[in-house]
């Protein structure tokens, strides 16, 4: 949690902070739930998680990014749907 800390960002604001291993391999997700810090892990065989490259930028992925990212495919190819509101409702 150092990094959020540091990074000026606030831990306890619902967000998933994502980091990664050096070797691409191993990908952690911390949350806060409300009750308490969450940490979900997973390791990867193969080439290895796709990841941005480094910045000082944040990046925001949003829920099928997010499950593209975990499942090992390459998340920067996952669009979000266009969501138009309706011209009239009824």
């Amino acid at each position: 949690m150092a990094l959020v800390r540091d990074g000026g960002l606030d831990p306890f604001n619902s967000a998933l902070y994502v980091f990664r291993s050096k070797r691409k391999d191993r990908v952690r997700i911390v949350w806060w739930d409300g009750s308490g810090v969450c940490l979900y892990s997973k390791v990867i065989e193969g080439n290895g998680f796709c990841w941005p490259a480094a910045t000082a930028a944040r990046i925001r992925l949003d829920h099928a990014q997010l499950m593209a990212l975990v499942a090992g495919m390459d998340w920067k190819k996952i669009r979000p749907a266009t969501i138009r509101r309706p011209l009239s409702t009824g």
